[in-house]
């Protein structure tokens, strides 16, 4: 039986007019059309399915309502979606479902904890000097120079293996962002690409199990919960995440909230003053330009949703990006506002599948900007140079030139 929908449709014969069959990309300008488009789709559509038989959804409530009811709304979209013929590896979080979602999150929460995040402070702010030290010039490209190699560091030392593979490292994401789920030569070297992440990862989870360390590798191959502990290809699946996730989160954020402050000269210049105003910074940040636009979830049941219709297993999109400006929740939502109380904010999700990495990358975020600021007297992103940007998923600049001059 349906349940009852979650959204009023306004007028829906007049706002399926002229709708497009898709979702408009962040390019080419930089997300500008996807984000009048998610503005319109709030006010007119806020349940619409979209030519592939996709269903979004783009109000905050509805958001946060479906992300709380996981029997309802699954996070098992390879096992439903493609039924039952393929099934994620346990250690693949975003994949799964209460109860096994939280006993591996219990599990795996006993190697990531807080504790560990908040030890890593010397060592982040140790490694962006560096990364800073090496950059040349007064003018650079931020994403190589420190959002893309900072992230991929820390994860890496974290894990235990190799710094230097950052460069294999970001090859791999830059592999599965990219992925067309259109194009089957993609999806083929996608398949290809996770299959070499396992098998590198895999002599490393061998070491551990050979000669245990304190590294997060080797706590994984330990921790233990109700007398069951992680296999192999759990841990080669919970490290993926983290080298994946954990560095496009990052590196975007990074990215967006330099941009963010570059359009406004006197909040720079009110942060650059007083920096107790950072972390609000990249909690505003978080929510105008979140790095993911959207996640995915998959019907268990028949369900309408403000009058749309989805059977079982019917896939749908969550507008993080939309639910971010939902002007019922937030008081001028297109506006960059310092002191609002972001806490229900969708950046890192909401309910059992709230981002296990948040506080990691708030705190690169938090000591980037810092070092940043203490090195240079003026950061500007440089106009001269057009913006390439990632496609619909991620909502940032693939490269973010700078012009500076050192303080």
């Amino acid at each position: 039986m349906a349940q009852q929908g979650i959204s009023e449709v306004l007028d829906p014969a007049q706002a399926a007019a002229a709708l497009p069959d898709r979702a408009p990309t962040v390019e080419p300008d930089g997300g500008d059309t996807l984000l009048a488009w998610a503005a319109r789709m709030r006010a007119e559509q806020p349940v619409w399915r979209d030519g592939s038989g996709i269903v979004h959804v783009f109000r905050h409530a509805d958001v946060q309502r479906i992300l709380a009811d996981p029997a309802t709304f699954s996070s098992d979209t390879v096992g439903r979606l493609s039924h039952g013929e393929r099934q994620a590896p346990r250690g693949t979080l975003l994949l799964l479902d209460p109860p096994l979602h939280g006993k591996m999150r219990r599990l795996i929460s006993r190697a990531f904890t807080p504790g560990l995040v908040a030890g890593l402070e010397p060592a982040i702010t140790e490694l962006t000097a560096e990364l800073l030290d090496r950059a040349e010039g007064d003018r650079y490209d931020l994403v190589d120079v420190l959002a893309n190699p900072l992230p991929v560091t820390v994860i890496a030392r974290m894990l235990g293996v190799p710094g230097e593979d950052r460069m294999l490292f970001q090859g791999w994401a830059d592999q599965l962002l990219n992925t067309d789920p259109d194009d089957p030569e993609s999806v083929r070297a996608m398949e290809e690409t996770a299959v070499g992440i396992t098998a590198y990862l895999q002599t490393f989870i061998d070491e551990r199990r050979r000669s245990p360390r304190g590294d997060l590798l080797g706590v994984l191959v330990e921790a233990e919960l109700e007398g069951e502990r992680l296999d192999d290809e759990d841990i080669a699946s919970f490290a993926t995440l983290l080298l994946m996730a954990g560095h496009i989160t990052t590196s975007v954020l990074l990215g967006n909230t330099l941009m963010s402050l570059d359009r406004d000269p006197e909040l720079f210049a009110r942060v650059r003053a007083d920096r107790s105003l950072v972390p609000a910074v990249i909690e505003e940040t978080l929510r105008l330009r979140p790095p993911f636009t959207r996640i995915e979830r998959v019907t268990t049941t028949e369900v309408s949703l403000g009058g749309v219709d989805i059977p079982e297993n019917g896939l749908v999109y969550l507008w993080l990006l939309s639910a971010n400006r939902d002007e019922s929740v937030f008081e001028e939502a297109d506006s960059f506002r310092l002191h609002r109380s972001n806490g229900k904010q969708a950046a890192f999700g909401h309910g059992v599948h709230y981002c296990i990495g948040a506080p990691l990358a708030r705190l690169e975020g938090r000591i980037a900007l810092d070092a940043l600021l203490d090195r240079y007297a003026r950061i500007e992103v440089d106009p001269e140079v057009r913006l390439s940007w990632h496609g619909t998923n991620v909502f940032g600049a693939r490269r973010l030139p700078l012009r500076l001059e050192r303080s």
